[in-house]
């Protein structure tokens, strides 16, 4: 049998090309194996970079373990050699530094509106609902901002365990959730207060807690929690 063709990248339609995607998107809805085939930029005559990524990734048990080889052990690797291997290695070492500095000046969040400060200006124009996931430690300092849906954000069709995920995965004491309304008003809907409510019971469960779910739109913000929405009722409250 003959090796089995794979597409160049730019044979691929723009809207499928990972370089394209993320100029156009930006980087967050990207796979890793998205991520990896821009930084490798080409492939090998056998396989596109996309192709070539995910065989890299899926040989080092996913991006962590890509983390921590070296560029020698990267250099082995069929269709990687030294210049990829190098380009690898440096992009994860420029995310490992960034992910280090200054951690004493992670964001605190104490109240509705530090959320709005950090979110507001990305969000409130978007003409998509987009539904986001701020991760906290002990200390409510924002350790990463998730980006979980876009497009409808519905009590049917949002999975509460992809809300949780990456927070189960590091280990975060608390999250909050934070979505818009491109209708420009952010008047919660009972849709949002059952969202909100759902992913307060899978937090309890999860011993992982949901803080606020605040929602975004040009005509300001608004707190759930604040508003009583989804989130129990304190006794004599």
């Amino acid at each position: 049998m003959g090796m089995e063709y794979q597409p160049l990248m730019r044979d691929l339609p723009m809207a499928e090309r990972p370089r394209e995607r993320l100029l156009a998107q930006g980087g967050q809805d990207l796979s890793n194996a998205e991520l990896v085939a821009i930084v490798l930029r080409t492939g090998s005559t056998a396989e596109n970079a996309l192709a070539l990524a995910t065989r890299l990734l899926a040989s080092h048990g996913g991006l962590a373990g890509l983390a921590r080889a070296t560029a020698g052990e990267l250099a082995t690797v069929k269709g990687i050699g030294e210049a990829k291997a190098a380009q690898v290695v440096a992009s994860l070492e420029s995310g490992r530094r960034l992910h280090a500095l200054q951690p004493q000046k992670r964001p605190q969040v104490k109240s509705p509106q530090d959320v709005a400060n950090l979110l507001q200006a990305e969000m409130v124009y978007l003409d998509q609902e987009h539904l986001r996931v701020v991760l906290l430690n002990t200390k409510n300092q924002v350790l990463s901002v998730q980006q979980i849906y876009r497009g409808n954000v519905s009590a049917s069709l949002v999975r509460v365990s992809e809300i949780f995920r990456t927070a189960v995965r590091e280990n975060c004491p608390a999250i909050i959730v934070v979505h818009n309304h491109p209708s420009g008003d952010p008047t919660p809907s009972n849709e949002d207060a059952e969202i909100t409510r759902q992913i307060v019971e899978a937090g309890g469960l999860l011993h992982i807690e949901l803080l606020d779910h605040i929602i975004i739109a040009q005509q300001g913000f608004i707190s759930l929690k604040e508003k009583g929405l989804g989130f129990p009722t304190a006794p004599g409250g």
